[in-house]
């Protein structure tokens, strides 16, 4: 499953570009900092819901989050 690790490398890139920690994003997304961090490690995958919340706090489409395409 490539998609699902280059979801892992992005939220983890986008995060840190917006200067956000895990715990503030988890926050955002009213998910446990445990939940959040599995999406970055790659262990789980976001519900539908709170995959578009994710490109909404990042302000990418959807595609870019699983590696479709770039910036």
């Amino acid at each position: 499953m490539e998609e699902f690790k280059k979801l892992s490398e992005n939220l983890t890139e986008m995060r840190k570009i917006y200067g956000m920690t895990q715990t503030q994003v988890a926050d955002k997304l009213g998910i446990t900092y445990q939940s959040y961090q599995a999406y970055e490690r790659g262990v789980a995958l976001p519900t539908l819901k709170n995959f578009v919340k994710l490109a909404d706090i990042y302000d990418v489409s959807l595609d870019y989050l699983v590696g479709r395409k770039e910036l």
